[in-house]
């Protein structure tokens, strides 16, 4: 007879225990990789359709080509963003991380960003047209274009081609005539090939670059820290 208050466990049935501990022990496991992934919308390589996983290099090489600044363009650091106006993690970095960067890099002149273009239209059809449409209200200047990339984050659930002349006209823009002729469809396929040149594999995809001349690669829609701890190494 066992003692009071002791628990006997038989030796055959130890190994089904055991097994019991180590599946327990996987599955905690693998929630914790899954739940602190990057949030992104990932593609495979001929652009076409959604993907799991993502591998990139600890360095990389991006141009911010002629594209709108957002910041002091003498900054040190400058964070290059490829991203689609119709992707919800764009949206995500655009409302959580971009407000902490601008307050804290971008006002104080550590930080230029630059917005690239970086449209998935498999599965995003309004992600070329607001590009386009954002590049058309971009024409009167960089301050003029953030405030067009402001409005279509801010109502992206409301995208179409009618909202985009519509809201630009709101900003004091007609862009009619503009984005009906797809004028600067070339200039949105040009960022769209830079950003899988350069490592992206999704959006939003970025690359931070300090004085010098390396990049480093941030997939997906990160907290500010992780941006934070990447531009404090490039100061």
């Amino acid at each position: 007879m066992s003692e009071e208050g002791s628990i006997t466990i038989k030796k055959q049935d130890l190994w089904k225990y055991s097994t019991f501990i180590l599946i327990a022990v996987v599955i905690i496991g693998a929630f914790y990789v899954y739940s602190n992934k990057s949030e992104g919308t990932i593609i495979n390589n001929d652009g076409n359709n959604p993907i799991a996983g993502n591998t990139e290099p600890s360095v990389v090489s991006a141009s911010a080509d002629d594209d709108p600044v957002m910041g002091d363009k003498n900054a040190k650091v400058t964070i290059i963003e490829f991203s689609d106006y119709q992707c919800p993690f764009c949206q995500r970095f655009y409302s959580q991380a971009l407000p902490q960067i601008k307050k804290e890099y971008i006002e104080s002149g550590k930080v230029k960003l630059v917005f690239r273009d970086f449209p998935l239209d498999s599965i995003h059809p309004m992600a070329t047209p607001a590009a386009l449409a954002a590049e058309c209200v971009g024409e009167n200047g960089d301050e003029a274009y953030y405030k067009m990339h402001d409005k279509i984050f801010e109502n992206q659930q409301q995208l179409s081609v009618e909202n985009l002349k519509k809201w630009a006209k709101d900003l004091g823009y007609n862009i009619d005539s503009c984005l009906d002729n797809q004028k600067y469809l070339s200039e949105v396929r040009k960022d769209l090939n830079d950003a899988q040149a350069s490592g992206g594999q999704g959006t939003p995809y970025f690359v931070i670059i300090g004085k010098d001349g390396k990049g480093t690669p941030i997939s997906g829609a990160q907290p500010f820290e992780n941006f934070k701890q990447v531009i404090d190494s490039k100061l």
